[in-house]
């Protein structure tokens, strides 16, 4: 697989692999036999080419980090091959205590204790990139900066970033932080166009941070897997995105998933896919787009089939 640098120090694949359903559906209790595919799904990822790979404390409430953990135990070399990142932030209902609700926390405390936390499940003593995983109201944006001084001086994080930020709320913390934010996770597909209009994007290329696209498949409604739901207010605009990929896809032999992903690898933001699936001949598969080049004729094509009306 192709590589692009990320920061100073690496260079990683041109898609990462993400590791919030490894374990299965949300809620799945994991047991011998989904740890098992974990495992395999990991390793799958790395032979094809992943050496980016993605985590977050609650991915089955920390379940998913151990696993991946007890995978870089066993394949030898694959920690000195492979960059991690993992999130904090998200608070479960019900924890610490039963009337603690669904909440966000950037707290120094907080962020603190979860790093130290995922390094255990890991099995790693540094995290390559630590990111926030969603806005917490009550940042406090020098508590923050203070908690990723005292990580990153403790060498138990390199690099920091953060998910589902507005562009301003990046630029707060930025602003407070002494070190360049190196990445910003975000939702992005051909279902998903809000961050090529809303900033985001622009932000990233202007300020040279790697976005990347969380659900760029958009859960699976733009590969081969999902149907369609005839019933939905918005499904003759689906339908007609689907039959642009498909008429695009035959053009290059490959599947329409290979060609939502070369779409948005075509963007000059480098935006890195995260590709989800725990199917090893899927995982097989999303690793050859980046082999696809879309003209901007066909990119075009495809954005105006998401949009579902011409540009203006």
């Amino acid at each position: 697989m192709d590589t692009i640098p990320l920061g100073l120090s690496w260079q990683v694949s041109r898609l990462a692999y993400g590791c919030w359903r490894i374990l299965g559906h949300e809620g799945a209790e994991p047991n011998a036999g989904r740890e098992a595919s974990a495992q395999q799904a990991v390793t799958a990822a790395y032979e094809a080419g992943f050496t980016f790979f993605d985590h977050a404390d609650v991915y089955a409430d920390g379940a998913a980090e151990k696993v991946f953990g007890e995978v870089l135990k066993k394949v030898s070399g694959m920690r000195e091959r492979v960059v991690i990142t993992t999130k904090c932030g998200i608070r479960r209902k019900g924890v610490p205590n039963p009337d603690s609700p669904y909440r966000y926390d950037f707290s120094a405390e907080h962020i603190v204790k979860s790093c130290e936390q995922s390094l255990a499940r890991l099995r790693v003593e540094t995290i390559d990139i630590y990111q926030l995983h969603r806005p917490d109201y009550l940042m406090d944006p020098a508590e923050v900066a203070g908690a990723f001084t005292q990580l990153k001086q403790q060498g138990k994080v390199r690099e920091f970033g953060v998910s589902n930020f507005r562009p301003q709320q990046f630029s707060v913390l930025q602003r407070a932080c002494s070190f360049p934010l190196l990445v910003h996770q975000v939702e992005i597909s051909l279902a998903k166009l809000e961050p090529f209009d809303d900033g985001t994007l622009d932000q990233c290329l202007a300020e040279k941070v790697v976005p990347l696209a969380w659900s760029p498949l958009a859960g699976g409604r733009l590969s081969d897997t999902l149907a369609i739901d005839i019933n939905s207010p918005d499904h003759a605009r689906r339908i007609g995105l689907r039959e642009t990929l498909d008429d695009i896809a035959r053009d290059y032999g490959v599947s329409r998933t290979i060609i939502a992903l070369a779409w948005l690898l075509k963007h000059p933001a480098r935006i890195v896919p995260i590709i989800g699936t725990a199917k090893p001949e899927r995982i097989r598969e999303a690793a050859q787009a980046d082999k696809v080049h879309l003209s901007r004729d066909e990119w075009y094509r495809l954005l105006e089939a998401a949009r579902g009306e011409r540009l203006a």
